[in-house]
């Protein structure tokens, strides 16, 4: 009977994660896109994106706007 409930657990948090991914790709490459769009114009598009402020890194601001934007959505 465990087996049965511990099967189900995991089908159930596959289906959650593969939910969260379907969600975190299109919003990534939309971010990216408006990164890149600010980065070639000269403008400091950190500052558009929640989260993203303080980063270094393009990705990694981007990462965290992502996830910032998702826990919004959620």
């Amino acid at each position: 009977m465990s087996n049965v409930i511990n099967e189900s657990h995991r089908s159930i948090a596959q289906k959650e994660r593969f939910g969260d991914m379907l969600m975190f790709v299109p919003c990534f490459v939309v971010l990216l896109a408006v990164a890149l769009l600010g980065q070639l114009i000269g403008f400091h598009w950190r500052t558009w994106l929640s989260g993203a402020e303080d980063s270094h890194n393009m990705v990694v601001g981007i990462k965290t706007a992502v996830y910032t934007f998702m826990s919004h959505i959620n």
